[in-house]
């Protein structure tokens, strides 16, 4: 953060300095609402005592069509009764978010979108945000010195079972617990969905069939409510594919949203725990390549790969609506 000093009548400016460092009086003694950490020289403690003190803040707007890589806001200070302006530019913090990728990339998806982490990135990255890959599904995780680092955290879909006991779906596990103490934005899809709830304390296990294609999952009213900024319809098509689902919530968990297939399509637990069954970031074409592949390892039987491509016929993945979702609750914007 640079702070800029002005002097209103000769509209002189003097130069960045670190002399701005030297003295101990923060500028939240000033004006405590700003929660700046800089430091003003000392001369500007009259400020805070003048009778006739007039602070005036305002935030500058970017330039039309000029939007910085990493950007900025500005504080303008303005005490008309001393002749002194104080403009401080204050640079935003960036936002983190890792991926935790619970399975290994296909060769079609590595070929087409870059792996599982660019179909993620392209449901949810905005400009300036940074997003960083661990391979959970290889023991690749966050240190526990990293994680105060991130806003949030998103875990994938796996071809393992979230009540399994392998040695990283363990340490998986471990750290989800960290992060629920942290209270760490986590967004868990499918596996993610299911090995959240055992880390809360749920249950999980296989389900009486698959769940191949797309689903049209039913918010409840109060999930309906809560999304209502959002302009979330209440029927919610998804592309599914689980063998594995939820069958017993955490304590203090809600469920959010179910289909005539599965019970609990949707979960949350607090404000900063989600967790979603389907595949919101799945596109059709995803969904056709994996379904071809349970077929040649028979993990699934014809019929079932017939009822799934059939049902991308039927309907569209509600796609725009998940993604606002996603966001909404990842980014901090959903009044959970």
């Amino acid at each position: 953060m640079w702070i800029f000093l002005y002097d209103m009548t000769s509209k002189s400016r003097s130069p960045p300095s670190l002399r701005a460092l030297k003295y101990p009086l923060p500028l939240r003694s000033i004006l405590p609402t700003l929660h700046l950490s800089q430091y003003l020289p000392l001369h500007f403690l009259l400020l805070s005592f003048s009778p006739s003190l007039y602070l005036q803040i305002k935030r500058e707007k970017r330039r039309k069509n000029h939007t910085p890589r990493n950007p900025s806001s500005t504080l303008d200070l303005h005490c008309p009764a001393m002749g002194i302006e104080i403009e401080v530019e204050e640079k935003k913090r960036s936002k983190t978010f890792g991926v935790l990728l619970c399975a290994e990339d296909s060769d079609y998806v590595k070929n087409t979108y870059g792996g599982y982490f660019g179909v993620f990135a392209a449901l949810l990255a905005e400009e300036g945000e940074e997003w960083r890959l661990y391979r959970a599904v290889r023991g690749e995780l966050p240190r526990a010195d990293e994680i105060d680092r991130f806003d949030g955290f998103v875990v994938t879909g796996s071809c393992s079972d979230a009540h399994g006991n392998d040695a990283w779906i363990v340490d998986l596990v471990d750290l989800l617990k960290d992060l629920v103490d942290k209270q760490k934005k986590v967004l868990g899809i499918c596996f993610g969905h299911q090995v959240l709830c055992r880390a809360l304390g749920g249950k999980t296990g296989r389900a009486k069939a698959w769940d191949l294609g797309i689903t049209c999952i039913h918010p409840s009213p109060s999930t309906i409510r809560l999304l209502s900024s959002l302009n979330i319809p209440p029927h919610l098509p998804v592309i599914e594919c689980h063998r594995d689902e939820v069958w017993e919530l955490p304590p203090q968990a809600e469920a959010m949203a179910q289909s005539d297939k599965t019970g609990i399509e949707m979960f949350r637990y607090g404000g900063h725990i989600m967790g979603i069954q389907g595949h919101p970031e799945y596109s059709k074409d995803i969904l056709l390549n994996l379904v071809d592949r349970l077929l040649q390892r028979n993990l699934i039987q014809n019929f079932h790969a017939e009822a799934a491509k059939s049902s991308l016929n039927v309907k569209d993945p509600d796609r725009e609506s998940w993604k606002r979702l996603c966001k909404a609750f990842l980014k901090g914007t959903l009044p959970l």
